[in-house]
């Protein structure tokens, strides 16, 4: 067996789950729906300690699961109060200073996105740059329905799956 000169990449996965808020008496959305960074006008919210952006927090969580450094809860979890209210953008940058810090460069994060809506595609460019911005690597974002099964199926809430690269800068 040869052995290598240079860092083998590490993946790492990270999952993301939040239910919608709780709707006001006439139907309109008590709390505003932010999702992969962006602010979804007329969109119900999510529930979270933070801003319950799905997309974010996965994509974050991935990014500390290929580093080996804990995970979401470790770092913003709800016995954090600093963090509370704290947007996904913020969380995702955090994330990324924290992977970078333990001596890992990022290759790239990519999110899929489970739920009925918001319509993800429209705004799938803006989303990655925002994401991409925050993580200061490339972010890609993809979007599907579960065909009316599941939580997401019935509009009860959403979930994010990411994976993440990252290279030990000097291993």
């Amino acid at each position: 067996m040869q052995a290598h000169s240079a860092p083998l990449p590490r993946t790492g996965i990270g999952i993301d789950t939040h239910a919608f808020a709780p709707e006001s008496s006439d139907g309109a959305a008590q709390v505003p729906l932010w999702l992969a960074g962006l602010l979804w006008e007329g969109e119900r919210g999510l529930s979270g300690h933070s801003d319950g952006d799905a997309v974010a927090h996965a994509a974050a969580d991935a990014l500390f699961s290929a580093a080996g450094v804990g995970d979401l809860g470790t770092h913003f979890g709800t016995d954090r109060p600093e963090w509370k209210g704290a947007s996904g953008v913020r969380l995702l940058s955090e994330a990324a200073r924290i992977v970078r810090a333990a001596g890992f460069e990022i290759g790239n994060v990519a999110v899929q996105f489970v739920g009925n809506r918001p319509k993800f595609s429209p705004r799938r460019a803006e989303a990655e740059a925002v994401l991409s911005a925050a993580a200061g690597a490339p972010v890609s974002v993809s979007a599907t329905t579960s065909d009316g099964l599941g939580f997401p199926g019935r509009g009860e809430g959403i979930t994010a799956m990411a994976t993440a690269l990252v290279v030990a800068v000097n291993p």
